[in-house]
Formats: C-alpha cells, structure tokens, sequence
C-alpha cells in the first residue's frame, strides 16, 4: 500500500506542475487518475485524495452466477462464495456507508457500454463545474 500510496502522490504532484507546458486548468487537457478496488475506499490514507468515486451494485444472484462462470487458480472451494465473497461484499458496503465523501452508485447488471457512458458523462459534468470553480477562483 505504501508504494501505491507514493506512486499516486508522485503522479498528482505532476500533475500539478505539467512539464514546460500551461497551467493544466487553462488547458482542454486534464489529468485524471483512476484507481480500481472498492477496498481502497476503506484505506483511509487515501480519503482525501477521491476527486469522484464509483461503486458497482450487483444483486447477489447476479453475482454469483458471474463469480461461478470465471477460472480460478486454484479454484474456489465448494461454499466459498456464500461463506466468504459474498459475506465480505456486504461488509464492505456496510463500511461505506460512513464514509464521508460522495460516492456514485452503479447498477452493476447495466451493460459495460451503458456504464461508461454514466460514468463518461458525469466525469464530464464534474471536470465542468470543477474548472468553473478555478477559473473563477483565479479572476
């Protein structure tokens, strides 16, 4: 966690601060990072570092039927996804719910398309109001 902790503060750092180019806020360029793993929205180190975040709902039915068509090496023992996966899902949904910055929710049984496409047109929406706030901040 330590070496993902660094490499994410390395990148926003430069991210600040764009080699021999404009500040990125009068730009139609605009860094964005992605980090994948809903365990990460419990790592508090990284609280303050979500500009947005997403979190793929699934019904269990849905679930499982997806976790039972993937290959694993080893493979799952009989029980494990009622005994532990799906256990552990809860747990950690529960967790969010104390948490204190605003996190998207997506219907994870939507197509990958239709997910992209919210997602796509919130990050838009949110770049939009996030460069309005600077430009108005630095008038």
């Amino acid at each position: 966690m330590e070496k993902m902790m660094s490499t994410i503060s390395c990148l926003l750092e430069s991210s600040r601060h764009p080699q021999g180019s404009t500040d990125w806020r009068s730009t139609e360029e605009v860094p964005i990072l992605i980090i994948e793993g809903f365990l990460l929205f419990n790592y508090k180190p990284l609280d303050t570092m979500w500009n947005r975040s997403y979190f793929l709902t699934i019904p269990y039915e849905e679930c499982k039927r997806r976790r039972s068509t993937r290959v694993y090496q080893p493979p799952d023992p009989p029980g494990y996804f009622d005994g532990h996966v799906w256990p552990m899902y809860l747990k950690h949904r529960q967790e969010m719910e104390g948490i204190t910055w605003e996190i998207v929710y997506l219907d994870g049984t939507k197509s990958e398309e239709d997910l992209f496409s919210q997602v796509y047109e919130d990050l838009r929406q949110e770049l939009a109001k996030q460069k309005c706030l600077q430009v108005t901040a630095y008038k």
